[in-house]
């Protein structure tokens, strides 16, 4: 299990502080970019018996499950150390999955997945990382000082006016059309910007952004410093928009450790189900591996996770749609995504731990 010290969290925040300082432009990291591992990695010769298991996430609250199952040891029982490798965004986690840079990846179901799929990189999708209920985790905010002014106060009033999302391409795209539409509006209606969810706060302050659709738990925070309003956070429910993915080369060659992470994300998820995610030893956890106050971890909107790991090909099927009619597809005939799920990971955990019913 990864051991989180306080150095690395306060280097996190000077870090996300100087990026705010930064000039407006689209975070993701290119595709092509080589990604380091997290600098609070245990040497592998203290965890002899365990297999490194790379994975890359967002330090944010929706990858709740692998914090839980790394730090109750659910990995480790399963013969896993897992290496976190952190990065800017989901979105490209799939490119950097296939080029054999993760063995494990959580991300969302972007423009960028669909068309690497179109290229022929291979992946497997596991199970679904988080689904979306109102309070959403990722709501359109605006500038708190905009909104009382009167400004703006309504979806509507966002007509001709600079909406971010956090990387163009990425699923938060059909967040903020969904968003929109509670206003009569599309994304034809707006300027379509893409901003880093940790700029989007003070963008908005210093009003070169006008709304942005901005993630938990920094959406809470950017709410305790005064510095945004929630305008909407209804305009979704029991969607799933980010998966778990497995570097299929990976898979095949270590199917029982593909089981085994699979098990143990699903134990995770399992341990935050209903009032157990405000769990004092759970908040603790996201707290340690996100660097976010377990007091403000609970007052975020929170995510949902499948206990038992079944993908909802419909949602996934959505998003293709909604990025094709978009043009930003290589493609122009629908992709089948089954042919990209394996369930038998899920489905042996379940087997062997029971299935939940909510």
């Amino acid at each position: 299990m990864r051991k989180k010290f306080v150095w690395i969290i306060t280097s996190m925040m000077i870090v996300a502080i100087l990026a705010a300082c930064a000039p407006i432009a689209p975070t993701t990291a290119p595709a092509t970019e080589q990604v380091t591992a997290d600098p609070t990695a245990v040497p592998q010769e203290a965890a002899l018996d365990l297999t490194s298991v790379r994975v890359g996430y967002i330090p944010v609250t929706i990858y709740a499950p692998v914090y839980v199952a790394d730090a109750k040891g659910y990995f480790a029982e399963e013969g896993i150390d897992v290496e976190l490798m952190p990065v800017q965004g989901g979105s490209d986690n799939v490119v950097q999955l296939g080029a054999g840079n993760f063995d494990v990846a959580g991300g969302g179901i972007s423009a960028g997945m669909w068309n690497a799929a179109d290229r022929g990189i291979e992946f497997e999708i596991v199970a679904p990382l988080h689904a979306e209920r109102p309070p959403l985790t990722t709501p359109l905010v605006v500038s708190k000082a905009r909104f009382e002014s009167g400004e703006i106060t309504s979806v509507a009033d966002l007509a001709g006016k600079r909406v971010a999302v956090n990387a163009a391409g990425a699923a938060t795209e059909y967040w903020l059309e969904k968003a929109l539409e509670q206003g009569g509006l599309t994304l034809d209606d707006i300027e379509l910007v893409a901003v880093g969810f940790r700029e989007v706060g003070a963008a908005l302050e210093s009003g070169t952004l006008d709304a942005g659709m901005l993630g938990e738990p920094l959406t809470t925070l950017a709410e305790d410093q005064g510095l945004i309003h929630r305008l909407t956070e209804d305009f979704l429910s029991d969607f799933t928009v980010t998966v778990l993915y497995y570097n299929k080369d990976w898979a095949t060659a270590n199917p029982e450790l593909a089981a085994g992470f699979a098990r143990a994300f699903l134990r995770g998820a399992r341990d935050l189900l209903g009032d157990q995610w405000y769990d004092e030893e759970n908040l603790a956890i996201i707290e340690q591996y996100t660097g976010v106050p377990a007091a403000v971890v609970a007052r975020a909107n929170r995510s949902y996770h499948d206990p038992n790991g079944d993908v909802p090909v419909a949602d996934l099927m959505t998003l293709q749609e909604f990025f094709m009619a978009r043009d930003t597809l290589t493609y122009s005939e629908l992709i089948d995504v089954t042919q990209y799920i394996n369930s038998s990971y899920v489905e042996r955990a379940v087997e062997e731990l029971g299935r939940v019913e909510e």
